[in-house]
């Protein structure tokens, strides 16, 4: 067996050195790695104390600030019901979208998803991201069905959110849209009674503390900061079964006559209360692609017009409040001339009694008793019954309308005035004026929302003025008068007609008319007075008996059946010339 030597370099790496040197390294070494970890220990304590006493409330803090957010909770608009509880406006739930730029451009690869779920384009999607890094929060859809919006969050996009808002929906439609009006995207009233009244239907928003995880996700809600409140109920005076007859009928009689708009009104004469308006055209609020100034403005509220032959009853009842006529007093109807204009009827009618002068609408009778007056009386009269000056109805935008004053009046201006002319109204001040004489003169003010009592109201004429003026109506509707196509079987009625020619930069068109048609019923003992406009008839007739009559009776006469109103006539048999005759029940 061959034995191998050990070379210098095993030699020197076994054998320890005899000096002693080797030993005192070693030991240095191990209290300098002792030392080091110690230290290192050392810092690691004081970072831990430092990190829980000093900088506790700061990291704490930020902590928060990442996973900790504050959020609103919203609240549900207040319902709108009419007088019998049916829904006119309800908020639904609804979800919207929001992400957060600042996430989300960090998986920018996922936008296209995201918009291709929207049914947006990517690119502008792209673009509206990013340029909002600042932000934190960023609407991209408002308002998606619920099962909807949750098709988008199950997508997993890194920063997209949902947030629960409401919606408001018109289950009436257009039937309701100018009397409504309608909301924001955000739920505040914008037009109509939703304005009038949003201090009321708005809810307050409530506000709450979660813990949120990186992906946006709630963990945990903390704490209810603020309580949500709900808004409150709207109860309308609005009667929807009778919303719905006038809006019939009125849409009916647009096409029929191919006119250019219209609008209808009705009132609870012992109430004030308004229970059916209506416009046309119309629009549905709940597509908001219809939404328009020109569709959705209430005409029967902002819109001022001539009324013409239908102010006539009202310059009469100036005439007997000045005691200077009475129920049986007489006119000489014979043509005249006022400075150059020359008065004159289609037929001249002779000496006449007041019934007659508003039965065959003379524009001479009336003329010569509005010039037999002082200015002073039948100014005072037209403005106790509302002309010139704005309704108690509150409604948004409402016109007063334009009545100058008595002290600017000339004797051609007096004259024109009495039948119809030199003078604005709007349809609800129309009817106002017809509601106070149908009340026995008592003036109540105009309300949209229910009534409960009766409210005592002011007494603008009269009550032996009022019920001598409804009177002298009735004959109107008898079948010598322009108005026979406002009757309504078994019900007695008492109004006017009215045809205006309308305005234009020149002066007055004479191949564009409005025709009206105002009254109260039954006549003797009113419950309902509304006026019926119809604006620029076009398929050949353009009277106020012939075009906003009949709706007068569609809408009147249905109205009273459905409130089961008794009646005080009894249907006579036609006579020879085919027309039915009425008689009052004694």
């Amino acid at each position: 067996m061959k034995i191998r030597k050990r070379t210098a370099r095993e030699r020197h790496k076994r054998e320890p050195r005899r000096d002693g040197k080797s030993s005192y390294s070693f030991v240095a070494r191990s209290w300098l790695v002792v030392a080091c970890i110690a230290g290192a220990a050392g810092g690691l304590m004081w970072r831990a104390v430092d990190l829980q006493l000093r900088e506790h409330d700061f990291l704490t803090e930020q902590g928060d600030a990442r996973f900790q957010r504050v959020v609103d909770v919203s609240a549900s608009r207040g319902m709108i019901t009419d007088r019998h509880g049916e829904p006119l406006a309800v908020s639904t739930p609804v979800d919207s979208v929001w992400v957060n730029p600042k996430e989300l451009a960090l998986a920018s690869d996922q936008i296209p998803r995201l918009a291709t779920a929207l049914k947006r384009d990517k690119n502008e999607l792209t673009r509206r991201i990013t340029s909002n890094l600042e932000r934190e929060f960023l609407y991209v859809a408002r308002h998606l069905q619920p099962a909807e919006a949750a098709k988008i969050k199950a997508l997993g996009i890194p920063g997209v959110n949902l947030l629960r808002e409401y919606r408001r929906y018109y289950p009436a439609g257009e039937v309701a849209g100018h009397l409504l009006g309608f909301t924001s995207v955000d739920d505040e009233g914008q037009e109509g009674l939703e304005l009038a009244f949003d201090h009321w239907l708005a809810g307050e928003a409530g506000q709450k503390r979660i813990i949120q995880d990186r992906h946006g996700n709630t963990v945990q809600n903390v704490e209810e900061l603020r309580p949500k409140r709900a808004g409150r109920d709207l109860q309308l005076s609005i009667d929807l079964r009778i919303q719905y007859l006038a809006y019939r009928e009125l849409k009916a009689a647009i096409q029929a006559q191919r006119a250019k708009s219209g609008s209808v009104v009705v009132l609870d004469v012992t109430t004030g209360e308004v229970l059916a308006m209506v416009n046309q055209p119309t629009y549905n609020p709940n597509d908001r692609r219809q939404i328009q100034a020109q569709a959705y403005r209430n005409r029967a509220v902002t819109d001022i017009l001539e009324p013409g032959s239908s102010i006539k009853p009202f310059v009469v009842a100036a005439a007997l409040a000045s005691g200077k006529y009475g129920e049986h007093s007489t006119v000489d109807t014979t043509p005249f001339r006022v400075g150059v204009k020359y008065i004159e009827d289609k037929h001249n009618l002779g000496t006449i009694d007041l019934e007659t002068v508003l039965a065959k609408s003379s524009n001479v009778g009336m003329s010569k008793i509005a010039l037999s007056l002082e200015p002073e009386v039948i100014y005072d009269t037209l403005t106790r019954l509302g002309f010139g000056q704005v309704t108690t109805s509150g409604y948004p935008g409402e016109s007063a309308g334009v009545l100058t004053h008595y002290s600017h009046w000339r004797p051609i201006g007096i004259v024109t005035m009495s039948y119809g002319y030199g003078l604005s109204v709007t349809p609800l001040q129309l009817a106002h004026a017809y509601a106070t004489i149908g009340a026995g003169g008592v003036s109540r003010p105009i309300s949209f929302l229910r009534v409960d009592e009766p409210p005592a109201g002011e007494q603008a004429l009269d009550p032996h003025v009022a019920r001598t003026l409804v009177s002298l109506l009735r004959g109107v509707v008898s079948k010598n008068g322009t108005g026979v196509q406002a009757s309504i079987p078994g019900y007695t009625v008492a109004g006017k007609t009215g045809t205006a020619w309308k305005s234009n930069a020149g002066g007055y068109a004479t191949d564009r008319y409005q025709a009206v048609f105002g009254g109260v019923a039954p006549a003797s003992n009113p419950r309902l007075a509304a006026i019926v406009m119809i604006d620029e008839p076009s398929a050949g007739k353009y009277y106020g008996g012939d075009v906003a009559a009949p709706v007068f009776s569609g809408v009147v006469g249905g109205a009273l059946r459905l409130l089961a109103v008794a009646p005080d006539a009894t249907i006579v048999p036609a006579s020879e010339d085919g027309v039915a005759q009425q008689v009052a029940l004694r």
